[in-house]
């Protein structure tokens, strides 16, 4: 702070042109200037100012000096006015990284009201299903289905979604009604790929086993699997928010709608902060308001 102060003196002195008028800017006493700058010389070991009973004049080294220290206060006195702004409404760029089925399904949607509320914002969405090191990418909010693996970032619980099988009543009317978990073995599964396998099927209810997807497509794309199921070719399992549209316009049906196969808890995924930038906040509310809309 010492060292802050006294390159404020001198530039000061260097704008206003003299210890004398410097000293009235800041309320000191001409020679509480003269002293500090004097003393910021030999701690730099170098002269700065060339001194005459009438005037001052900035040296060679001075003028580097000079130059430099005001280039960095007027970048200081901009990030403090940058901030206090930004601490009125949300401004600046949100950098947000959202896992693909959530982003398409749920965030998107809503985003251009969000958006409109907050005219100062300028969001960045990445759409992926990886888990990053938002420190690393610069990300300011994550949004992830799954178990929260890092312990260095602040989750916030939005909700849970739970994984449903639904199928096309023209499938069913076709291959018949599961009545039991152990029914599926007679059904075309859609499977999704995961590390280049059909992912297996997990009751929660462990008596009744994993059951392995069978039939005549996989895919590692949900909207795909999704597509393939709505044509009548199979059973598909997907969280409940991605087939509710479909569910409500009776386009699929739930199959075994006793049985459950998971829930899985989504989070929003943000690094600690003292403060907490009131962009992040109001993307944050933006996601309760998302997920509360889905009770």
């Amino acid at each position: 702070m010492g060292l802050y102060e006294d390159i404020a003196f001198l530039l000061a002195s260097v704008e206003t042109g003299s210890f004398a008028a410097a000293a009235r800017k800041l309320g000191v006493t001409a020679s509480a200037v003269s002293r500090r700058i004097a003393a910021l010389e030999d701690d730099l070991g170098a002269q700065l100012l060339a001194r005459t009973t009438r005037s001052l004049r900035l040296t060679d080294d001075g003028r580097a000096f000079y130059e430099q220290c005001a280039r960095v206060v007027d970048d200081l006195e901009a990030a403090r006015a940058n901030l206090a702004r930004s601490r009125k409404r949300p401004s600046g760029t949100l950098r947000v990284d959202c896992a693909v089925s959530i982003a398409r399904v749920l965030v998107m949607p809503r985003l251009p009201a969000f958006l409109s509320h907050n005219p100062d914002l300028q969001v960045e969405l990445t759409a992926r299903d990886q888990f990053v090191d938002l420190v690393a990418e610069g990300a300011d909010v994550a949004v992830r289905v799954g178990d929260v693996r890092s312990t260095s970032l602040i989750a916030k619980k939005l909700g849970e979604a739970e994984i449903v099988m639904v199928a096309a009543p023209a499938y069913l009317e076709r291959r018949g009604v599961p009545r039991h978990p152990r029914d599926l073995a007679r059904h075309h599964l859609l499977g999704f790929l995961r590390d280049g396998h059909p992912a297996p099927w997990r009751f929660a209810d462990a008596d009744h086993g994993a059951h392995l997807p069978r039939g005549g497509f996989h895919s590692n794309d949900i909207e795909a699997l999704r597509t393939v199921a709505l044509a009548g070719r199979g059973i598909v399992s997907a969280f409940d928010f991605l087939v509710a549209a479909d569910l409500r316009a009776r386009r699929v049906v739930r199959v075994l709608p006793g049985h459950t196969l998971a829930r899985w808890p989504i989070h929003a995924l943000y690094p600690p902060n003292r403060h907490l930038l009131p962009k992040v906040r109001a993307f944050l509310d933006f996601l309760a308001e998302v997920f509360s809309s889905r009770r």
